[in-house]
């Protein structure tokens, strides 16, 4: 970590920046007042907003017992009822939302009904205590508004709407990845023992599986006409795990027509007896993610046209190697994607893969393996350039929620998402009209997913927020427009923005 190949020497580099930061400011203050008033209480921190659209915003939250620590640096869960007063004048907070459960550690409220392009100012609220937002000390960020408003104070906090992609609502897509399917440990650090793992808790389901679960429940509230995963579909490509994975996924869908999949550098070919009955692997050992979603002599790469709209499939890890290094495209994927982008030059295109093209903005020290291969990265940013139709460049590998604009590309949104596996958990849903689009993130919905995520959260010592959540709510949530006329609504399928 960060993503899934941070190493001893990133480590170290990041170390020395870490040092003087202290991420668990919330719980030292919990502490306090226990010591202060002589009695535990429900406190609630870490407040987010997580998804902001031209109708709606998602805030979350946590309540922990003051004074308590649950071994890995938080308050140990107290459910706590949770509630949120907003309106469009700081001191006149006259509508209240509450949250999708009652009682509960982990508040997830959602504000429907605002209007586009309104300011509104809001504040959450448990046991009668406003919540304190995530902390930001590595980095510069704003994890609760689309402005400063209120920043440094429990609230209340900002946020504008933004006006709605222009034109025609036609479909939306899920954007995901790094669903890690039989993954037993979290957030491990180069094998650094002063940053331990984290594992789900005894007698519940593994946390993969939640999350995954999660993820197709809350994409069916929402109504996509397809789902797109950039990649790591499994911890280390068992076919067990592969398999499990396409269980849940089926349940969106028909593979290939409704779903699609590529590879990340966890899903390699391996060595070993669980792979020994897999397909020998073009680079090295046994290729069971070739046979689990690639049957037959077919490369692991694909187009697709999608009711008018252009998906390529890039697997970026087509090459020898550990996982641990930078992506890569071999010398004929290239090539095939380089005259797949010129065929359709002026068609509306969206590409996902599992490696970003570039990790800009990065809390922690960046090195060439969170990356596709740089020399790689320009050459296609170059044909990026030549190429009206690409709008979006969606990757996973870092684990965060981030977009950056390259100016070798300036028409194209490189959009890092956050990974279903782990905190914040979830995925990007991507609404496409006629002359634009939107892109928001949302966080799993599910109880036993907004547990997990939440004791995931304190990876690497608590600083993980810091990175994986999104430095502004621009990284989670934009609306760019686009000519997107060419395209058509899905045949069979119901509108729904």
């Amino acid at each position: 970590m960060p993503g899934c190949d941070f190493t001893r020497r990133d480590l170290l580099r990041w170390s020395a920046v870490a040092a003087a930061a202290s991420p668990l400011a919330a719980t030292g203050l919990a502490r306090a007042e226990t010591r202060a008033t002589g009695r535990a209480t429900a406190v609630p921190v870490d407040l987010e907003l997580v998804t902001l659209t031209e109708d709606r915003a998602v805030i979350t939250w946590y309540t922990g017992e003051a004074g308590t620590d649950d071994g890995l640096g938080r308050m140990v869960p107290a459910p706590a009822d949770g509630e949120v007063r907003y309106g469009t004048h700081p001191s006149r907070l006259n509508h209240v939302a509450g949250g999708i459960s009652s009682h509960t550690p982990y508040h997830h409220v959602e504000l429907t009904g605002l209007e586009p392009g309104r300011t509104y100012y809001y504040e959450a609220r448990s046991n009668g205590r406003r919540a304190a937002p995530t902390p930001f000390t590595l980095i510069a960020g704003n994890a609760v508004g689309t402005s400063d408003y209120g920043l440094g104070t429990n609230g209340p906090f900002s946020f504008t709407t933004p006006q709605p992609p222009p034109g025609r609502f036609l479909f939306s897509i899920v954007l995901c990845n790094d669903l890690h399917l039989g993954e037993t440990v979290a957030g491990l650090v180069g094998g650094q023992p002063q940053y331990p793992g984290i594992s789900q808790l005894p007698g519940l389901p593994p946390y993969p599986e939640i999350m995954i679960e999660s993820l197709i429940e809350d994409v069916a509230r929402l109504g996509p006409a397809y789902l797109l995963a950039a990649g790591d579909i499994s911890a280390e490509a068992v076919p067990a795990d592969l398999g499990r994975a396409g269980h849940f996924l089926r349940r969106f869908g028909r593979y290939r027509e409704d779903w699609f999949v590529v590879r990340g550098n966890h899903d390699r070919a391996h060595t070993g007896d669980p792979y020994a009955a897999c397909r020998a692997g073009q680079w090295q050992g046994n290729d069971c993610f070739h046979d689990a979603y690639f049957p037959g002599d077919e490369p692991t790469y694909f187009s697709a046209d999608l009711s008018g709209l252009h998906v390529i499939g890039l697997d970026t890890y087509d090459k020898p190697g550990g996982g641990g290094d930078a992506g890569a495209l071999s010398a004929e994927q290239l090539s095939w994607f380089r005259a797949d982008l010129a065929a359709h030059r002026d068609q509306p295109t969206l590409v996902f893969g599992h490696h970003p093209l570039v990790v800009e903005e990065s809390a922690f020290p960046t090195s060439p393996s969170n990356a596709l291969d740089a020399a790689q990265a320009a050459s296609i940013l170059d044909a990026y350039a030549r190429t009206p139709g690409v709008f979006l460049h969606h990757a996973g590998h870092t684990h965060r929620n981030h977009r950056t604009v390259s100016p070798a590309a300036p028409g194209v949104t490189l959009q890092e998402v956050a990974a279903v596996k782990e905190y914040p958990g979830g995925f990007s849903l991507l609404r496409l009209h006629t002359e634009g689009y939107a892109l928001n993130f949302h966080k799993s919905r599910g109880e036993q997913a907004r547990a997990w995520s939440e004791r995931s959260r304190q990876e690497i010592l608590g600083y993980w927020p810091q990175f994986a959540f999104g430095n502004t709510v621009a990284d989670r949530n934009t609306v760019v427009r686009h000519d997107l006329s060419g395209l058509r609504r899905p045949r069979g399928r119901s509108p729904r923005g």
